[in-house]
């Protein structure tokens, strides 16, 4: 399996890393800590070191509750980023994090390689649009509502049924508009509640089906620490048990903040199918 990236190929038949950098003040997280040009290039070096082959950047916050910023805010806060990143180390695939068309236009003309968009295009009409123009890979989260309202929607008559549905109807937009290179990620965390996350995890396989690469970010969520009654800061082991439950049930992308974890859960994942 691979991805066709600007002409060249992404190979994910072994899973891959995708390296999470927040340039927000308030993600639930990591908020505030990279903001200046040697912390950014000192945790992308570490990101990398520790075998990530993708960092991804959002400069907006989409956790519940979080303030919401104006087009000009978000392209302020990410393209310096892209354009330094880029600058040090011009090999690296960067992803955008974004719902916003203009936001992933100037990001990929900046350096961007890839649209991560939590809303799939449902908060933007011009996004399956400009992605085709931009030809580069787009990730499609699923998401109900938008990050304001998104908990107030997490009453599912048929959970895996609506998703499925979901992920059809957005491949088969994205087809149309002539978009080839599809990334599905089933959004934990955005619009369910912790049991219906673990009850996705636990049925990720499922979406196979499509076809189209699996995209898990569940690192340091609250499906975690909320379970385990701690703090994102004490969620690392956590978050290595459910990136090792992703990696078995078909996960090809694993989104973290802990590069270097990961990627040892997969090497040792990959022993058992070797």
């Amino acid at each position: 399996m691979t991805i066709n990236i600007k002409g060249n190929l992404l190979d994910i038949s072994s899973p891959i890393i995708m390296g999470i950098l927040n340039v927000t003040p308030d993600s639930f997280y990591d908020g505030g800590f990279y903001n200046s040009k040697n912390k950014v290039i000192d945790q992308v070096k570490k990101m990398v070191s520790d075998g990530a082959s993708i960092i991804d950047i959002g400069g907006y916050s989409s956790r519940p509750g979080a303030e919401e910023i104006s087009i000009d805010t978000e392209l302020k806060r990410v393209l310096p980023v892209i354009k330094l990143i880029k600058k040090k180390y011009p090999k690296i695939l960067i992803s955008i994090d974004t719902f916003r068309s203009e936001v992933a236009k100037l990001s990929v003309e900046c350096g961007a390689d890839i649209i991560n968009d939590i809303s799939g295009g449902s908060l933007d009409s011009k996004m399956y649009k400009t992605i085709a123009k931009l030809n580069v890979p787009y990730i499609i989260m699923h998401m109900k509502g938008d990050p304001g309202n998104m908990m107030e929607k997490t009453n599912y008559k048929d959970i895996f049924g609506e998703l499925n549905k979901y992920f059809n109807e957005k491949i088969s937009l994205a087809e149309s508009f002539g978009i080839k290179n599809i990334i599905i990620d089933p959004g934990f965390g955005f619009s369910k509640t912790t049991k219906q996350n673990f009850d996705i995890l636990n049925n990720l396989n499922l979406f196979n089906q499509h076809k189209r690469p699996i995209l898990v970010g569940v690192s340091r969520k609250s499906m975690i620490y909320k379970t385990l009654n701690t703090t994102p800061d004490n969620s690392l082991n956590g978050s290595t048990v459910l990136h090792t439950v992703s990696l078995l049930k078909g996960a090809k992308i694993i989104r973290t903040h802990d590069v270097k974890q990961a990627n040892e859960c997969i090497r040792l994942v990959s022993e058992l199918n070797s």
